[in-house]
């Protein structure tokens, strides 16, 4: 197969590889035993195709807009407790909000629509509550945005940083209780039976964001990123398309958070702190800014390293080695000293702006036989030119050292180390003109 395809070729290829992996996650959340080490996979899968959306969103703010937005979290809550409220069977609410005599909203969207259609309203009554955190998150990206969205680089970040921990301590007020339940847990909501969900969610609205790039909007993002002036003289409007892009961008975190709610089972504002904003801006740094395909990499690397591969560090075990030093927390260290690697030798993150394309893999896949035949001359050139670049240096400083010596040497026997310039015995005036 040549390294040129067409666009239904493209197309083609994307449906199977999607539609193979949808498959696999589905029998595998079947087939794998909960008791299983393997079903930390699923668990895996799971949360980084919910943290994979987020940072997709993050990076339509951050890599294509260039607005350092920091409220990630706080939309994320908001949606969360949208879709919780909204789907809380009717029979629960005197359990869930026993200190609030039942709550306001005694009524629950899934239960109305099953009711009537069946399994089919099952699933719309999971559809439309998480379409509705969207919506409500997208109408409060837009109130936020209209003051903050004036401000620019770190104040911008300030000002969202702020408004998130607002709405953390608004939803954690007392006087809401019957509506959010005060700082208590929601729990008895609906949520999925098989990983395959948030997987299919996260997928089609990371597909939306990636046609939304692609399309005149985007390119317009782009253009206010690159240079706002110039993007304003061709005739862009910056305040609506920033506005635009922070909407968007709070929609798809909403939807993230309803997903995360239906994750966890049980929701609370507490763990929607600013180190979970940080997480988001980690993935999307690690992945590349401005490459979808790096935050889809980059979710799915940071979950599996903090919540499976390193988890031994903290038991005293890892890969077969048990050491008194392995303690509860050593998984941090450990984790941070990797995102520190990653950092320096990718310093512009896994993908930089680039997104996959089926082009560059199999023109990556042609040329794997060739690199591999070139790989042990091309070691034995590099650790040819270390050694010459490391003679080369001790020759500079071998030759500094000699000249120290030297001049030491002269300085001592009293000879003049450097001839001093003439002195002028008479002085030049000019006039205001410089004649």
């Amino acid at each position: 197969m040549g390294t040129k395809l067409n666009n239904k070729h493209k197309a083609v290829l994307s449906v199977i590889c999607i539609a193979l992996f949808l498959v696999l996650v589905y029998l595998g959340d079947i087939m794998i035993r909960p008791g299983s080490s393997m079903k930390m996979l699923i668990t895996v899968i799971e949360k980084g195709s919910i943290f994979a959306l987020v940072a997709a969103s993050m990076n339509l703010l951050n890599g294509f807009t260039g607005l350092f937005s920091l409220g990630q979290a706080g939309f994320m809550l908001i949606g969360a407790y949208t879709y919780a409220i909204f789907t809380i069977p009717a029979a629960s609410h005197d359990k869930v909000y026993q200190y609030f005599n039942g709550g306001v909203i005694k009524w629950s969207i899934v239960e109305i629509l099953e009711g009537r259609l069946g399994i089919v309203g099952h699933y719309l009554g999971m559809f439309l509550p998480m379409l509705l955190a969207g919506i409500v998150v997208a109408f409060v990206g837009f109130l936020i945005g209209i003051p903050v969205l004036r401000l620019k680089s770190d104040y911008l970040a300030i000002a969202t940083l702020g408004f998130a921990e607002i709405i953390r301590a608004f939803f954690q007020w007392n006087t809401l209780g019957p509506i959010t339940n005060g700082s208590n847990v929601l729990r008895k909501y609906t949520t999925y039976n098989n990983a395959i969900f948030p997987v299919f969610i996260a997928g089609i609205c990371i597909a939306i964001i990636l046609l939304l790039i692609n399309s005149t909007y985007g390119r317009a993002f782009r253009a206010i990123r690159d240079d706002e002036i110039a993007a304003e003289a061709m005739g862009v409007n910056l305040f609506k398309h920033k506005e635009m892009s922070f909407v968007i961008s709070s929609f798809f975190a909403g939807i993230s958070g309803a997903l995360l709610a239906m994750f966890q089972t049980t929701i609370s504002a507490t763990p929607f702190t600013t180190v979970m904003t940080y997480e988001i801006l980690l993935i999307v740094v690690i992945g590349g800014i401005g490459s979808i395909t790096g935050s889809i990499i980059g979710a799915f690397l940071f979950t599996a390293a903090s919540e499976w591969w390193l988890r031994g560090l903290d038991a005293g075990r890892w890969l077969g080695i048990s050491s008194d030093l392995m303690r509860p927390g050593f998984r941090k260290v450990v984790f941070a000293i990797l995102i520190m690697l990653i950092v320096l030798f990718y310093s512009r993150g896994i993908m930089g702006d680039k997104e996959f394309s089926w082009d560059g893999f199999f023109a990556w896949w042609k040329n794997r036989p060739a690199a591999i035949k070139a790989w042990p001359a091309k070691r034995r050139a590099a650790r040819a030119a270390k050694k010459e670049a490391f003679a080369l240096k001790a020759a500079a400083r071998s030759r500094a050292k000699q000249s120290k010596q030297e001049n030491e040497a002269r300085k001592a026997s009293g000879e003049a180390l450097f001839t001093p310039l003439p002195v002028a015995d008479h002085v030049i005036v000019f006039d205001k003109e410089g004649k």
